[in-house]
């Protein structure tokens, strides 16, 4: 997921997207406690994008762009 991708979005998809990254990282580290996650490094990913889409948000709610 890029950056510019998501400064175009509204808040409105930014909040969609948010939380369906945060059900995804729920199910992944799920997966990772049971054993059953092939990729570990999803996880790191999966949190990265969180972090991104939090960021826009805040831009976007300071109207910083």
């Amino acid at each position: 997921m890029k950056v510019r991708e998501l400064r175009g979005s509204s808040f409105e998809e930014l909040d969609s997207k948010l939380e369906d990254l945060v059900q995804t990282y729920f199910n992944l580290r799920f997966q990772h406690k049971t054993g059953q996650l092939e990729n570990p490094k999803r996880l790191r990913q999966v949190r990265r994008d969180i972090a991104r889409v939090k960021t826009v948000k805040r831009e976007q709610a300071l109207q910083i762009r």
